[in-house]
């Protein structure tokens, strides 16, 4: 049985990215769920590699930061001064000296490429024992990007940059796509003999197939099935554009699955996100972080969901919800909004300008309009009436509401917490509730109503409202006794 090869990854991702003009470095912008550093990272993961290196310099310690968090494993070192992607990988294999086998090197900004790529570039280098082999594709326009140059027999010849191409090679379409595979031992014995005689004065690392082609060395080329998993990006024009082809990716996949996608074209799903089978996205729709769509769920229009899990069945309409759970069968919107820790069991209802935070709204349990609900425990088939707010902040701290099982909370109510409406308990309209409901109880704070004849004559004259009063006075006085007595035969 044969052993398995030793692999390790370097990501170059050391480039200050001047013209996205941002303060962010450039492998750190986000696209749809993962930075671009992060998609690199996920292309590369299958390879189980050893050891994975990552060169950072323009905005190191933020990428730092950010490795810690998605990919712990892999290890920063720093180019101080970026003199090129030779430079760079030298540095890398300085700090692994102990590496053998295959280096896997990728550019940090290719976000679109897929793990089976690399793996296809990886397996046919190996397979054909090269020195090196390069990741090539065919594009429509190569303005700007390294030209693959052949010789005669097809073989590659070198890997020229756009500056210092000549006419014929600037018009070849076989591009350096930034991803390569190397023996590691003889790069770096090329790697040494490297030199900065060229336009930009920097150690170019596509230099390395030419030194290993003259040195008798196997070099190789690898095509891409597709040139669009090649394409970096360098402003936020192209950014935006590799973007939109992601979404037409992730969209097309979840159709092929079985998920209804009713307008692809303002669909934006992450690829951390799971969308189970015969579930139906609106139009206009974010589905965002680590959320999970149920089977049969529908979500949209008009919809952002981020790190929310939505049960089987269940449906939200023009809603926004982050961090929240909603539950088989249960209905959110439209125009709801679940903050984090919002718990909708089963069949549960949220419905129109209702917010919810930090608390669970029980099997069934209903709160419909105008509301807002925090810190609370709604129990099954509870009802809670429009306007009903569950007053949790007493400026200094917050506390809880209990609402039992099958209470009902009338319109207009204020539960100020710590409070408790037991099961089966009814709140009247209106009331402002501090003390516990206990169950079956009728809970109200409503002062009787009393009704000042004249008022408005007197306090508020020759206003539309004494005028109108004015006039139903009047008629209710012809209506009463005003018209006489009806004669016979009327």
């Amino acid at each position: 049985m044969s052993q398995p090869h030793l692999r390790t990854v370097v990501v170059l991702a050391a480039g200050e990215g001047k013209r996205m003009k941002s303060s962010l470095p450039k492998v750190l912008h986000p696209l749809l769920g993962r930075t671009l550093l992060g998609h690199v990272l996920a292309a590369a993961d299958p390879l189980a590699a050893d050891r994975t290196v990552v060169v950072v310099g323009h905005g190191a310690d933020q990428v730092r930061t950010h490795l810690a968090e998605v990919a712990p494993e892999a290890t920063p070192v720093l180019q101080e001064r970026q003199l090129g992607t030779g430079h760079a990988v030298r540095i890398a294999l300085d700090a692994v000296p102990d590496v053998t086998g295959t280096v896997v090197v990728i550019n940090g900004d290719v976000p679109l490429l897929r793990p089976e790529t690399v793996r296809a570039l990886v397996e046919a280098h190996e397979d054909a024992d090269a020195a090196a082999t390069v990741l090539a594709a065919e594009v429509p326009d190569p303005t700007g990007l390294g030209r693959i140059v052949r010789d005669a027999e097809g073989r590659l010849e070198q890997i020229v940059e756009e500056r210092d191409a000549t006419p014929a090679q600037r018009a070849l379409r076989e591009i350096n796509a930034g991803i390569y595979a190397f023996d590691v031992a003889r790069l770096r014995d090329a790697l040494g003999k490297l030199s900065t005689d060229n336009d930009q004065g920097e150690e170019y690392l596509t230099d390395v197939f030419g030194l290993l082609r003259d040195a008798g060395e196997p070099v190789a080329v690898h095509c891409a099935a597709d040139h669009v998993e090649t394409l970096g990006c360098n402003d936020r024009v192209e950014l935006a554009g590799l973007r939109q082809l992601l979404r037409d990716r992730v969209n097309e996949g979840w159709m092929r699955t079985g998920v209804s996608i009713l307008d692809p074209h303002t669909t934006w799903i992450d690829v951390t996100v799971t969308v189970e089978r015969d579930a139906v996205i609106d139009q206009n729709t974010q589905l965002q972080g680590a959320t999970v769509v149920g089977a049969g769920a529908m979500v949209g229009p008009d919809t952002t969901l981020i790190d929310t899990t939505v049960g089987a069945g269940a449906s939200v309409l023009r809603s926004h919800a982050v961090g929240a759970e909603v539950g088989p069968r249960a209905t959110v919107g439209p125009f709801a909004y679940l903050r984090p820790a919002a718990r909708l069991a089963e069949k549960a209802k949220v419905g129109t300008f209702v917010e919810v935070k930090n608390s669970q709204v029980g099997a069934g349990a209903k709160v419909p309009h105008l509301s807002y609900v925090g810190d609370a425990t709604i129990g099954a088939k509870a009802n809670i009436g429009a306007a009903t707010i569950f007053v949790n902040y007493d400026g200094v701290n917050k506390h809880h509401t209990t609402v039992g099982e099958g209470a009902f909370v009338g319109c207009d109510t204020n539960l100020i917490a710590p409070v408790e409406v037991g099961a089966g308990a009814y709140v009247a309209a209106g009331s402002a509730i501090s003390q516990d409901v206990p169950p079956g109880a009728l809970g109200v704070t409503r002062a009787p109503q009393r009704n000042i004849d004249g008022w408005v004559a007197r306090k508020r004259p020759g206003t539309v409202s004494a005028e109108a009063a004015e006039r139903a006075q009047r008629a209710g006085e012809d209506a009463s006794g005003g018209g006489g007595a009806a004669s016979e035969g009327d």
